[in-house]
């Protein structure tokens, strides 16, 4: 089943984007990634687990952790 895996990978650099970019591009089941190193965010989409995603992603030797939630779910407007 396809889902989205979103992580906060610290990278300081385009070496470090271009070895995640690496690490995903080889790991299967992925359909999509994106690399976002202003944001420290690295978002993948596919047949994929997130804790496969965090395993590959951490073997690059940068510092991983999966994305907050609540930085994720938009604030509701008040009504």
């Amino acid at each position: 089943m396809a889902q989205t895996v979103v992580l906060k990978v610290g990278m300081s650099c385009q070496g470090c984007v271009g070895a995640v970019n690496r690490v995903l591009g080889k790991m299967e089941g992925v359909e999509s990634f994106d690399i976002d190193i202003k944001e420290q965010k690295v978002t993948v989409k596919g047949n994929v687990e997130p804790e496969a995603v965090f395993q590959t992603v951490s073997k690059t030797g940068k510092k991983t952790s999966f994305w907050p939630v609540e930085a994720e779910v938009e604030p509701k407007p008040k009504s």
